[in-house]
């Protein structure tokens, strides 16, 4: 610290609030520890080539490591274990182990998969131009420790479109985007990689079920390096020759996706989109109002109301920014029917409700005071908690349950919540029972909370959709690991295109609040102020709006943003937003 000088100031950008990490070289004469230690520092670096990390490898393995193939994340490492490090006995190198917790691994699509066990890897080293020590093994990919991989990546939603098709193959102008969410690396031009990655198509677990319109082999322009948006938050996006000739219907959908997929990797966002032609033409260009327009599911107008079911066992809403209950209008706020719980169609002119005593399925409407329909899903559980779980309306106005029954537990699927039930085949869940369902806004992933052995645990799973109309078949597929660092799971809701607010307790831990991404990342600095005993939760996709619960201690309660819970009435459960 200086003692004496006079003061000056200092710029300072506002958009890098952490230090950056920089790579440094292997020293003259470094010794075989030195190496190994200094490459796995060099992995941490934003060295957008790691071409720092590369100088630590022999000139044959740094040609052929691929640092691109996959990022393993570690909780506890990457350690190296000197009481296994050897002589090696084929010609005077050196072997160290490499040792840690793995708790998931980003593949070659960017796509974060939760991979909880032991990891371990040997990394090899020999002299190279006489005295100097390189690694002529190195570890598949990148490895780094937790703390360093939320340091250096973000998570991105790219969009897609649901794979409800026309005749030629085209998405249909109704069909919701989906949101397929990667990691790029944070501050290594995180917009080229995100477009790049888009335009690769989507991640092999949801390549199923959406589709894109860009032309197959649509790539950017050869030459393009970087892209970034102009002073007044306009996007240039070249493409090569084989998105030349698209329609403009389509242009207009391939722009949609990208709006969306940048919108939130500016810190001003972005205005507009514009697509051209591998000769510099203008193929199409997207504002704000002209991508809503293209993907009505994406719009941030957010739910009228909050439901959930009063002391009286009646539907009753608030609206979004008053704590004014009122029963809502037709039979499932009248009293004609008890229920123990609820959903709300997305339109919010539907509503299910399920019977006090959890045996029946009932749908009404919302806006008028015709009779409420009695549908044909039926528990004979004997305990009224294991009967029919709360429902849930996916995008495609579909009603979801699932029946808790210890001798028949299933999940059924009602067409535009009607008609005959059909038992959905869930794959991968042999004894589990399904207590808790919540579908995507998108309809093409399903949330469970999934009991075994006393247990209950989040999962993701891909819904599939085949038959006919008059002899529909469902399937969840897939089913992925939602919040794999929580033993025990309470209550989930979706909050976004691929976000979901969870509450749940780690091993030996306490109950907590936190968002998570569907593919079972947890969102950085997520975790929500505490609330006592949460058996419920309710979150909509716009986040402007409050979150709802019920505590055990103090009924429902409303989460406002950058405020804390606030009471809303003691009495009551089932707290819902549309969907």
């Amino acid at each position: 610290m200086p003692d004496s000088g006079g003061v000056e100031p200092v710029d300072a950008s506002p958009q890098e609030p952490q230090v950056q990490v920089f790579a440094v070289p292997p020293q003259k004469g470094a010794g075989p520890s030195e190496i190994v230690e200094g490459f796995l520092e060099a992995l941490t670096s934003d060295d957008p080539h790691f071409s720092t990390a590369r100088k630590y490898l022999t000139k044959e393995a740094a040609a052929a490591w691929d640092p691109e193939r996959s990022t393993t994340v570690l909780a506890d490492g990457p350690n190296t274990d000197s009481t296994r490090t050897r002589t090696d006995p084929d010609g005077g190198g050196y072997v160290y182990a490499l040792s840690g917790r793995m708790i998931a691994k980003v593949d070659a699509q960017h796509a974060y998969v939760s991979e909880q066990r032991s990891y371990a890897a040997a990394v090899h080293l020999v002299r190279q131009g006489g005295d100097e020590w390189r690694i002529d093994v190195p570890p598949d990919g990148i490895v780094l420790g937790q703390s360093d991989f939320e340091r250096l990546y973000l998570p991105v939603d790219k969009y897609y479109f649901a794979s409800s098709s026309s005749s030629d193959g085209e998405p249909q102008s109704a069909a919701p985007m989906v949101a397929d969410p990667v990691y790029v690396r944070k501050r290594i031009d995180p917009v080229t990689q995100a477009v790049r990655s888009l335009l690769d198509g989507p991640t092999n677990w949801l390549r199923q079920v959406v589709t894109s319109p860009f032309p197959s082999g649509t790539e950017l322009k050869k030459g393009t390096k970087s892209l970034s948006p102009d002073d007044q938050n306009r996007l240039v996006v070249p493409l090569n020759e084989r998105a030349n000739g698209v329609e403009p219907d389509r242009c207009a959908k391939m722009a949609a996706q990208l709006f969306f997929t940048l919108q939130d990797l500016t810190p001003a966002g972005i205005e507009q989109v514009e697509l051209r032609r591998a000769d510099g033409g203008k193929l199409c260009a997207l504002d704000a109002d002209q991508a809503e327009a293209s993907a009505p599911n994406r719009s941030l107008s957010g739910a009228d109301y909050q439901y959930f079911i009063d002391d009286k066992h009646r539907l009753v809403r608030m609206p979004k920014n008053d704590d004014e209950v009122e029963p809502v209008p037709g039979p499932l706020g009248n009293g004609e029917r008890q229920l123990r719980s609820a959903a709300v169609s997305r339109a919010e002119d539907r509503a299910a409700g399920v019977s006090n005593d959890g045996r029946s399925l009932h749908v009404g409407s919302l806006l008028s005071d015709e009779s409420l329909e009695k549908t044909q899903v039926r528990s004979r559980a004997k305990q009224e908690n294991d009967r029919l779980s709360k429902p849930s309306w996916d995008g495609r106005g579909d009603l979801w349950v699932a029946d808790r029954d210890p001798e028949n537990h299933r999940l059924l699927w009602l067409s535009q919540g009607g008609g005959k039930p059909v038992e959905v085949k869930v794959a991968g869940l042999e004894d589990a029972r399904i207590n808790a369902v919540r579908v995507s806004a998108d309809g093409v992933r399903v949330a469970l909370l999934v009991e075994k052995d006393g247990k209950t645990e989040l999962k993701i799973g891909r819904v599939e959709r085949q038959g006919t109309s008059e002899d529909p078949e469902v399937s969840v597929v897939e089913l992925t690991p939602g919040a794999p660092q929580m033993e025990e799971v309470a209550a989930m809701a979706w909050a976004g295109g691929s976000r979901l607010v969870v509450a749940g307790k780690e091993a030996g831990g306490v109950q907590q609040l936190q968002y998570v991404q569907s593919d079972g990342s947890v969102v950085q600095g997520s975790t929500l102020p505490a609330l006592t005993g949460v058996t419920d939760i309710a979150a909509s996709e716009d986040e402007r709006l409050p979150l709802v619960a019920r505590s055990e201690e103090d009924g429902i309660v409303r989460l406002p943003p950058g405020a804390n819970w606030k009471p809303v009435v003691k009495g009551g459960t089932s707290p819902v937003y549309p969907g």
